[in-house]
């Protein structure tokens, strides 16, 4: 062309040097601002001559100051130049606006992109055929992250007779222009999160139109390469459109055709696979079939009788340069002989020899496999087809090999398309629906005779790349990612001999292939970052595999097989390793499989790490002669709960406090002086570890819990945020585990408890030493709150035995952090001082409640909901507090107990339980205490009358809301407290009728039973005749009982059955203690419902006397004994009522319960005589 000779000639001068970025660009583009649009020969060549100056030009880093603004003001006045009929000129600013905005990374401006795509489309219409493929490379640089801006044009390019339509048909005949179109089509789906998107049904021709060219195959004509850029174009496009978040594939034929097609690319040019998909993928519990061809040689064989060399080898000879990608790049890197070849001619059956020899040699050292595994697995290796080898010991040329390369590389770029928008799909729809495609993609176990079914473990194990390898592992990991519910169901703990397979055992059994084949790519993998993806995706398996319902020794194997990599040269393995080990002691712990591997001895070439505990030796507590006393005392409790040391504890330990043996072992860690530590995620991940083993496992870490009292310590000591962070979050489940021991429900015999007296120099040594300093770390507000929590969890006896100065250390750190500007610190320091508030040692001294009153009641007015929730959480056990005192201590705690802060607390509790629902649930709770706690004298004063009428309002308010099922079961326990209080004016007060008629509209109709149960309770608790009001007050709430027993079956939500017993033993208690209240006058309303509803009050209460109570809920219920004697006291309670007016109804009642003793008794006999 005339312009390339131009650029070349002499008349262009020697260009010196810009002085500055972008000076160039700016040099020439005021040259080309200053020309006008002419058609002579002159004018052409100085504008071809500035086009191949501003492309050739050498753009730095970021555009060496060149601005989005500039190159749009060029483009445009490059286009203004080039008229439509000069097509060399048109072709040549097509190629500029591509590679200045690839080049330079700008998106066009909405006002210049208007003016740029008129122009292109207006080119790609005129201009010849020869002209369209630059034309559109330029459009598909323009559209870029640009589609929704595009609304104008979208007509012309993707309606029915659209540009970019009629090149994306198979008709069409140029590959090269159909693969411009597709990409071009897929810029167009490109967005921006926040920012408009696509309209629907363009979104859907692009979704059909890339889909159409997945479900295609290779028309003829369209070499391999192009092909696979056509794929990679139609992936990404999808990808876009699935990651924009609008794309709802709610139709199962639309996600089975793209999962179809997703699957069937997964594994394009995988050698010694060809695998048949149908069009439609349909949700399907089992396998599903996979119509694979036989193997197919690919085109580059192995010659048999050449050697073969190592992967790890370089290959020899020449290899050409840019277009083979970064795959040639990872091949250096690829497993090869330890993945690939061994598996791909290997069945895979778990206890097979080959698997077998895997599964047994610990995997590890420098590389992540052994030398003996490595070794085996090359063996394997003059079997494969796919093997990369150096071209001098191939049968092609430099050239044929070469082009193998690139057409590998290029196939590999398809998988880990597809594998990509896989990702995007699975973070597109529900779980529940993706779990119906479980099957098509997760391995389960072959039967007998049964080729291994293809799934992503296929390409883990076998696929030659080591980034499509780790694609395969990302995409499994968001599968399992979530799994917990689904695979909860998996259970094979038992053999099962049936006509057919429970889907049960069909989890069980693809868990356990899992696991099987993720171990077996653990051992196989070389490359580090895609052994890091099988050791994440390992440990997310654990984290959701239901082990308690599995037969036992896949943690084990998961366990022994990760050990070596704790010490792999790689961090991030290191890190993912810790993460497995911390995923196991997690996994419903405690397991009794996890709890043996916890007391093996260390082994598989870990040290035992003895230091990791020499490093305490002179630490003060060591050396106080107290704790050598208590040491002595514990040692035999210690020993028997503990067993074997615990080699975890002691390597995690090891890991966080001691220097590193080879600091500058690390690769990605540069050696510097000062960092004589592990690398902080390792350190980090330890402390997470030791954790979760406190946790899960708090039996065998008690015997350390001096040790590790100490690397808190150590930790909070340091300068680094996180590690002080997760320090305190140690010590923190330290003291939840001692709190746990000591619990009334605990399993843990007495003499297994850690000693009171252990744990009381346990908190003496915390608050002697970094604690009050992290608690008082202003700059850093997290780890304020994490320390709050940490004081919060200190058994409430060891805190008794603290010196007096620890103790007032304690509440005044606390009372101070209330007062703080950060909402975090503010919320854990009210929700700790709410936990101080229910200690013995505390609650009975009225200074400190009621300055822990006065400080929750200020944080329950913060503008932070969190504050409040936790402040309204305080609140609640504050007033526990006052109800406990006020039962132990009587009127002397009361009458000591400010009048003025109750009042305050009472209007504070009333306006909060108008808040969100989070702070309401626990405001009511408190409403209901306080309620209960007033004192006649209080009631009398004028201030508080009005005070309580707001407060049982808002009560009754509450009640009747559509607030969550808690808020409501929480009023009415509150009501069921204001019940209790006889100084009230219950039965005469104006709020009486309102608090019953709620009570009995939800236990008639509410939709939870546990809030049904709880306003049934609260019905039954007066306990006099004349706090149910007037007789027609007594019969709505009789007759309501009746009503509610009747409906107790009533219910949509299957989850509610459960609760159906112990609803009707409660309205039963509730409806028998009002007929050992009711007068004369309200007998002859029970007649009525007993005439109306007898046979069905009669079987309810009969069974109300047999049975014990099922569900929960019912608070202490009666002994069957008891029930007997309540119903017998309230017949003679009906029998000695005196009113002539009711003796009619009086007898038939007393007949009525007397029918149901008698069947009673009898029944009771006849059971006794049978025993």
């Amino acid at each position: 062309m005339a312009a390339v000779q131009v650029a070349g000639a002499p008349v262009c001068g020697a260009r010196e040097p810009p002085p500055g970025p972008g000076s160039g660009f700016r040099r020439l583009s005021a040259r080309l601002g200053s020309l006008r649009p002419a058609d002579s020969s002159s004018a052409r060549t100085e504008i071809h001559l500035l086009f191949d100056q501003l492309i050739s030009e050498n753009y730095s880093e970021g555009g060496g100051g060149v601005t989005a603004e500039d190159v749009s003001a060029l483009l445009v006045q490059a286009c203004r130049l080039v008229h439509l009929n000069q097509e060399h000129l048109v072709s040549k600013v097509s190629q500029l606006i591509h590679h200045l905005l690839n080049r330079l990374q700008v998106i066009v401006d909405e006002q210049n992109l208007d003016f740029l795509l008129a122009y292109t489309i207006s080119a790609f219409q005129q201009c010849s055929s020869w002209t369209h493929m630059e034309i559109l490379q330029a459009l598909s640089a323009l559209v870029y992250y640009n589609g929704p801006k595009c609304q104008k044009y979208l007509p012309d390019l993707l309606g029915e007779t659209g540009i970019l339509m009629k090149l994306s048909d198979p008709s069409q005949s140029d590959p090269d222009l159909r693969r411009a179109a597709v990409h071009c089509m897929a810029n167009i789906c490109l967005s921006v999160p926040g920012q408009p998107y696509l309209d629907e049904p363009y979104r859907n021709v692009c979704f059909q139109t890339f889909l159409t060219i997945l479900q295609s195959s290779k028309v003829s004509g369209m070499d391999d390469i192009t092909f696979c850029m056509l794929l990679q174009n139609a992936l990404k496009g999808l990808q876009s459109l699935l990651n924009g978040g609008k794309m709802k594939l709610t139709q199962t034929e639309q996600l089975g055709s793209l999962l179809a097609v997703l699957k069937k690319y997964m594994f394009h040019g995988l050698p010694g696979l060809n695998i048949e998909m149908p069009a439609v993928l349909y949700p399907a519990p089992l396998p599903q079939y996979d119509g694979r061809s036989p193997l197919k040689q690919e085109p580059m064989e192995i010659n048999p009788s050449k050697p073969i060399v190592s992967k790890r080898k370089k290959a020899k000879g020449k290899q050409k340069k840019g277009h083979q990608g970064e795959e040639l790049k990872e091949a250096n890197g690829e497993i090869g002989a330890g993945a690939a070849s061994a598996l791909g001619k290997l069945t895979l059956h778990e206890g097979s020899a080959v698997g077998s020899a895997y599964l047994s040699t610990p995997s590890g050292g420098s590389e992540g496999s052994s030398p003996a595994a490595r070794d085996r697995a090359s063996s394997y290796l003059s079997s494969s087809p796919w093997k990369r080898i150096s071209s001098s010991e191939s049968d092609y040329s430099d050239a044929e090999g070469g082009l193998q390369s690139k057409m590998r590389s290029y196939q590999a770029k398809v998988r880990q398309g597809a594998l990509a928008c896989f990702l995007s799909t699975i973070k597109s729809i529900e779980k529940k629906v993706l779990y119906g495609y479980w099957s098509a993609f997760v391995p389960d176990t072959p039967g007998i005779g049964s080729p291994q079914s293809v799934s992503l473990m296929t390409i883990s194990l076998k696929d030659p790349s080591p980034k499509t390898r780790a694609c395969a592992l990302q995409v499994l990991s968001a599968i399992l990612d979530g799994s917990k519910q689904f695979l909860s169901v998996a259970e094979d703990t038992s053999d099962h001999r049936r006509a057919f397979t429970p889907f049960s055992v069909t989890i069980a059994s693809s868990i356990r292939e899992l696991h099987r084949c993720l171990l077996l790519a653990l051992v196989a993998e070389s490359s580090s970052q895609t052994l890091t993806q099988i050791i994440k995706c390992l440990a997310n398996l654990v984290s959701n595999a239901p082990y308690n319902r599995l037969k036992p020794n896949l943690l084990t194997k998961v366990w022994n097989q990760i050990k070596p990599y704790i010490r792999h040269k790689d961090v991030n393995v290191r890190v993912s390793s810790l993460t497995l080990l911390g995923a196991i002691v997690s996994a419903q712990a405690p397991l009794p499989e996890v709890q043996l591997l916890l007391q093996q001895p260390c082994s598989s070439g870990l040290s035992s790490n003895s230091s990791a505990m020499s490093w305490l030796s002179s630490s003060d507590w060591r050396r106080d002669a107290s704790y050598a006393e208590t040491l002595e005392e514990s040692t035999d409790m210690l020993a028997a709960s503990s067993g074997e040391p615990c080699w975890l504890i002691r390597l995690c330990i090891s890991i966080v406090v001691l220097p590193r043996e080879d600091p500058c072992s690390d690769s990605d860690t540069s050696c510097t002086a000062g960092n004589i530590y592990e690398p902080s995620p390792v350190r980090l991940e330890s402390l997470q570890v030791l954790a979760l083993l406190v946790k899960g496992y708090f039996v065998m870490a008690q015997g350390y819990l001096m040790e590790l009292g100490e690397v808190a310590c150590r930790c909070m000591e340091e300068t680094d945020p996180s590690i002080q962070l997760h320090g305190a979050k140690l010590l923190e489940e330290l003291g939840t585990g001692l709190i746990q021991q000591y619990k009334a429900d605990s399993i843990v015999a007495p003499s297994q408890r850690v000693p009171v007296s252990l744990v009381v120099m346990f908190w003496a040594m915390m608050l002697n030493g970094p604690l009050p300093r992290a608690l008082q770390n202003s700059q850093h507000p997290t780890l304020q709150a994490s320390s709050c929590d940490a004081l919060s969890s200190i058994l409430p006896e060891a805190f008794s035995s603290l010196p007096n100065d620890r103790q007032i250390l304690c509440i005044t750190l606390l009372l101070g952090l209330n007062h703080s500007k950060n909402p975090l610190v503010k919320a854990a320091a009210a929700r700790a001082l709410g936990v101080y508030v229910l200690f013995s040692c505390l609650r009975q001294d009225v200074m400190f409640v009621a300055d822990t009153a006065n400080a929750i009641l200020m944080s329950l007015h913060d503008k932070s909901p969190n504050v409040r929730a936790k402040a309204a959480w305080s609140l609640g056990n504050l007033t526990d507090t006052l109800i406990v005192n006020m039962e132990m201590l009587g009127q002397s705690f009361q009458e000591e107990f400010s009048g003025l802060l109750l009042l305050k607390m009472l209007r504070s509790a009333t306006e909060a339980s108008k808040d969100k629902d989070k702070v309401k649930s626990n405001a009511v709770r408190a409403l209901g205490n306080l309620l209960h706690f007033l004192q006649p004298y209080h009631i009398v004063k004028p201030r508080f009358t009005e005070t309580i009428e707001e407060s049982i309002q808002a009560l009754i308010s509450t009640v009747l809301s559509e607030a969550t099922m808690k808020v409501r079961w929480n009023a009415c326990y509150a009501l069921g407290n204001v019940f209790k209080n006889s100084a009230l004016p219950l039965g005469t007060a104006p709020w009486t009728a309102q608090a019953y008629s709620a009570l009995t509209s939800v236990v008639k109709s509410c939709k939870n039973f546990k809030v049904r149960i709880k306003s049934a309770t609260a019905l039954s608790i007066p306990d006099k005749r004349e706090q149910y009001g007037s007789v027609e007050q007594y019969a709505q709430i009789w007759s309501a009982l009746v009503t509610a027993l009747q409906k107790s079956e009533d219910t949509t939500d299957f989850l509610e059955f459960k609760y159906c017993a112990s609803l009707r033993t409660q309205i039963c208690q509730a409806l028998i203690h009002l007929l050992n209240l009711a007068s004369g006058a309200d007998l002859s309303c029970i007649q009525e419902t007993m005439e109306q509803s007898g046979d069905m009050v009669r079987l309810y209460i009969l069974q109300y006397l047999k049975s014990g109570v099922e569900g929960d809920d019912t608070g202490s219920a009666p002994s069957p004994q008891e029930r007997d004697k309540m119903l017998s006291e309230a017949l003679e309670h009906v029998r000695g009522i005196q009113e002539p007016s009711g003796e009619a109804a009086k007898k038939a009642i007393t007949a009525y319960l007397e029918g149901i003793l008698t069947t009673y008794t009898s029944a009771a006999e006849s059971c006794g005589s049978l025993l």
